[in-house]
């Protein structure tokens, strides 16, 4: 019992001071970790799933408003932030396999130009969303949607009521989802302090590897609302 203490210090000292003391060994808290995101990100899925429900109910009752309501959306600039994040997947990946191989500065290279393209994916979110304000297409007093033509059908006009539906659930989605990239914003840039401060070895690195897991399913997310949304009339 007397050498319980020592035994201890030695277990620390052999695996590090990242090894939590309710661990055996640094496989069983990486394992661990990565069991826990992989069940948060199941309750997310869930929690979109059920905003992608409702979305795919009511396009399928108002599929003519939606898509002329869709048409007022610029495609192209969400044609830009699908390019940003899949170029963002590739930086974190990269983060990944620095940080498990030792490659400190490349590690903080790519945690730096994962932020970069975050930033700006939210950047140009911000300027859809402006411009959705000048436009009086935000669902409210304020909002205006009329005669504006449903494509494909010459001489039928939107009905107001449905596309503040779409609206109501274009802010809902992309916000929900904006919120989610601006936390893995938080997390890389926590990420990037510690690999700034040499806290990630070979031997060590399973908070980028979490971190990085958060970051694709926000990029997957994205992958999935970018075609319902905005391009539901493109092949008219």
């Amino acid at each position: 019992m007397a050498d319980s203490p020592v035994i201890g210090v030695q277990h620390g000292a052999e695996h590090g001071p990242e090894l939590r003391h309710h661990f055996a060994e640094p496989q069983q808290q990486r394992d661990a970790a990565s069991l826990g995101m992989w069940v948060f990100l199941a309750t997310e899925v869930m929690f979109f799933g059920g905003m992608f429900c409702a979305y795919l109910v009511y396009r399928l009752m108002y599929f003519g408003d939606f898509a002329a309501a869709s048409k007022t959306l610029n495609a192209g600039l969400g044609a830009a932030n699908t390019a940003v994040l899949i170029c963002s997947s590739l930086t974190v990946v990269l983060a990944v396999w620095a940080a498990q191989t030792g490659r400190r500065t490349l590690l903080i290279a790519c945690l730096i130009l994962t932020l970069i393209l975050g930033f700006t994916f939210l950047g140009i979110k911000g300027k859809e969303y402006h411009d959705k304000f000048v436009e009086h297409h935000v669902p409210g007093a304020s909002f205006s949607f009329e005669h504006e033509p449903i494509p494909g059908h010459p001489g039928q006009f939107a009905n107001p009521r449905h596309a503040e539906i779409y609206f109501a659930l274009y802010f809902m989605m992309t916000g929900v989802h904006a919120l989610h990239m601006i936390v893995g914003i938080g997390i890389f840039t926590w990420l990037l302090v510690m690999a700034w401060k040499g806290r990630f070895t070979p031997e060590y690195n399973t908070p980028v590897e979490i971190g990085g897991l958060y970051w694709h399913f926000v990029d997957i997310i994205w992958i999935y609302l970018f075609p319902l949304i905005y391009l539901i009339d493109l092949h008219k």
